[in-house]
């Protein structure tokens, strides 16, 4: 609720960035419209409401400024102010695609059956807090990350990359694995959202950690479990056999978190080679197969 309350705030201040004759003549009757999404939107998620609010507000926007340039189409200037008008709903529109989301297309099976090759999702920047990401992480409504949680992350090898993958351990958290099976502060996880698709066992992979376990754990072994670090997180992908995860380059760093997968608004069927980059051939391929190879019963679902 107070997070549903300061995003009301957060939007009802927003008002002050236009004019003052503009804010005279609506500025009543869109912070009505504000009110009324607070109150409807009671008890429900506050990203859910960000967008709701933010839609509200650019429509608002859109439709009262176009009755002011219809009424005024005559006037000196009234080019110049429609430029300064849609400049300013761009500038909104920027504000939540930069600071709140990022789209992110997954190229690799790592968390099949869950995220799959070919999805394309929408992350959420802003809730985890504090990531050190944008200035918003430290502003809006977030919560710490959580065991279980489906992180995005700049690659540690590679920051440029960016993973997708489950946290699995936390600062202090003692992890190994054995015979494929995950073993947190001494307790056997139940991990429904596994799967295994080889049947034997790599002491590298499944035995972990083992002799040949990467430099990033040299001092953070003992008694035969990993130590979480603090600022650190380990994390495995789904696909237990298929996934390169902490078992094989060792921890993320917490401010590398690029944030939660919110939603996949589009999944394709397509290959990691055609996934890596937008060359003519993928482009025909969508072209052409767009209907049959979306995989529609994944619009619009949580990952």
């Amino acid at each position: 609720m107070d997070s549903i309350r300061g995003l009301c705030g957060v939007y009802a201040l927003m008002l002050y960035a236009y004019p003052r004759d503009f804010r005279r003549q609506y500025g009543k009757s869109m912070q009505q419209v504000f009110r009324d999404r607070c109150r409807e939107q009671r008890g429900k998620s506050w990203f859910a409401f960000g967008l709701l609010t933010a839609a509200d507000w650019i429509a608002s926007v859109i439709r009262e400024r176009r009755a002011a340039s219809a009424a005024t189409a005559a006037q000196t200037g009234a080019g110049r102010k429609l430029i300064q008008e849609w400049a300013v709903t761009l500038l909104l529109f920027l504000f939540v695609t930069t600071t709140m989301v990022q789209a992110y297309v997954v190229p690799t099976g790592s968390m099949e059956n869950n995220i799959l090759i070919g999805d394309h999702m929408l992350v959420d920047k802003v809730g985890f807090s504090n990531t050190g990401n944008n200035w918003a992480s430290y502003v809006l409504p977030n919560r710490p990350v959580e065991r279980g949680d489906i992180i995005a992350f700049r690659y540690p090898v590679d920051v440029r990359q960016t993973f997708v993958k489950r946290v699995i351990g936390l600062p202090g958290d003692r992890i190994h694995l054995q015979n494929k099976q995950v073993i947190r502060n001494g307790q056997r996880l139940n991990e429904p959202y596994a799967q295994h698709v080889t049947s034997y066992v790599d002491d590298d992979r499944d035995n972990f950690p083992a002799a040949g376990a990467p430099a990033a754990f040299a001092h953070h072994v003992q008694d035969g479990d990993v130590i979480v670090p603090p600022e650190m997180l380990f994390v495995m992908g789904d696909n237990r056999d298929n996934s390169l995860d902490s078992r094989y380059w060792g921890f993320v760093p917490r401010d590398y978190i690029v944030g939660k997968p919110l939603m996949i608004y589009w999944s394709y069927d397509a290959t990691t080679p055609e996934l890596a980059t937008w060359n003519l051939a993928h482009i025909e391929d969508v072209v052409l197969h767009f209907f049959t190879k979306t995989r529609w019963r994944r619009t619009l679902t949580a990952p």
